[in-house]
């Protein structure tokens, strides 16, 4: 199995911050694109239920629509690519059946086999409120963000992960709530600018001695 050597994973974390001004004549490969694609497609969530979906906002009408609702920012329009992450508000009974029968398929067992599996994220669902699985599934897609923004830095790509935006503006914008959506949180992709004063700012981090304890 190839991997990266531990420098080269504390160089490109110590690389990436979150990017304000992007190269808007700069896109990133096809090739890449996709790897990303594939990336988010590999997120880990619990019991592997995946509460999300991830719309990748290609249409520069839309963008441009969706900047006012981001509070103006540049790196809606200006970054490579913007994704929006989306999460399923209120899970059933019915994603718990579709996880377990997609399980079932790709590994070649029955759904007999996976009672198991089925009763823990039951439980998810069942025996939650439905604010408690909306919570649920917002903490579920920060785990995909978070592996979006360290995949890109692997790659040599900036990011920017964004709170800043209207999430009821964007779920008007995107019909969100039609499709048991909401919006969750917003990530540019891209290649920061010359101009961008913080790509050279230091990176400022509490010590490991002050945030990691060993008991």
């Amino acid at each position: 199995m190839n991997t990266i050597t531990r420098k080269q994973l504390l160089d490109q974390l110590n690389w990436r911050y979150a990017t304000k001004q992007f190269d808007p004549t700069r896109k990133i490969s096809t090739e890449d694109w996709n790897t990303l694609e594939e990336a988010l497609v590999l997120s880990p969530s619990s019991v592997g239920l995946q509460p999300w979906s991830f719309l990748v906002i290609d249409d520069p009408e839309l963008r441009a629509r969706l900047q006012p609702a981001s509070y103006g920012q540049s790196q809606i329009v200006d970054a490579s690519h913007l994704v929006v992450f989306t999460t399923k508000f209120d899970l059933s009974e019915a994603d718990v059946d579709a996880h377990v029968a997609n399980v079932a398929k790709v590994r070649g067992v029955s759904v007999e086999d996976l009672t198991g599996l089925k009763g823990m994220a039951m439980g998810i669902v069942t025996g939650r409120s439905e604010t408690e699985r909306r919570d649920w599934a917002f903490n579920q897609t920060y785990i995909a963000l978070g592996n979006l923004l360290t995949s890109a830095a692997l790659l040599g790509i900036d990011a920017c992960p964004m709170e800043g935006f209207s999430r009821e503006e964007y779920d008007k914008i995107l019909g969100l709530t039609e499709q048991g959506l909401a919006s969750a949180a917003v990530v540019t992709l891209g290649y920061r600018s010359a101009e961008d004063k913080y790509a050279t700012a230091p990176k400022v981090r509490f010590g490991r001695k002050e945030i990691v304890r060993h008991l």
